[in-house]
């Protein structure tokens, strides 16, 4: 007689979860495009039917937006949680911050930072990293009024030049690598803020 507490092992493939599917349908649209990617062709990658996918979510849409917001609420994340301190200190937390959610969620951050605005989902989210932007300018501009950084630069322009090294990240960063998350983090900050160094 068996054990009643005991669940069948499954038989079969094993399914995918909300997540794996996530992960992979992000992978997808990185590698085909967003608009290039058909449900039929995200559903034969992962290996599901049509509907087996819409089990999990409700469109194609819906799956680019949640992938999104997994990026976007990570960086909105290290913002909320930036505390008190100096201005630089606050900056440095971001930077740090910032690195951190790049290398844990490599794909969905590599997916935000393709999305050009095609749709309601992608504008939301292009303005959602805007306003993320403009914090990290306004910090920028306290670090400089407190003369914790140079204040030759204009603040936008500094605040574009930070993130333009920490996204180039997405392109040459490899989790396989020698380097890991606090390490690379690290070494963002002493490039990045030793060029904003007031001498």
């Amino acid at each position: 007689m068996s054990d009643p507490d005991q669940t069948p092992a499954r038989r079969g493939r094993p399914g995918y979860d909300r997540e794996q599917i996530l992960e992979i349908a992000a992978q997808v649209f990185i590698e085909q495009g967003y608009d290039a990617t058909s449900v039929a062709s995200l559903a034969s990658r992962l290996g599901l039917s049509k509907s087996a996918l819409y089990h999990h979510f409700a469109s194609k849409e819906e799956v680019l937006e949640v992938a999104l917001d997994e990026a976007l609420g990570g960086l909105e994340g290290v913002l909320s949680g930036v505390g008190d301190g100096s201005a630089r200190d606050r900056l440095e937390h971001v930077l740090r911050g910032a690195v951190l959610v790049l290398v844990d969620k490599l794909a969905y951050v590599t997916l935000l930072l393709r999305v050009r605005g095609n749709s309601d989902v992608e504008r939301a989210a292009l303005e959602r990293r805007r306003a993320f932007d403009r914090t990290v300018t306004a910090l920028v501009r306290a670090a400089q009024a407190e003369g914790t950084v140079r204040s030759d630069i204009d603040p936008s322009v500094a605040t574009r030049l930070l993130f333009g090294m920490v996204n180039s990240i997405v392109e040459w960063y490899r989790p396989s690598g020698g380097e890991g998350a606090q390490e690379l983090a690290r070494d963002v900050l002493a490039v990045a803020l030793n060029g904003l160094a007031k001498h």
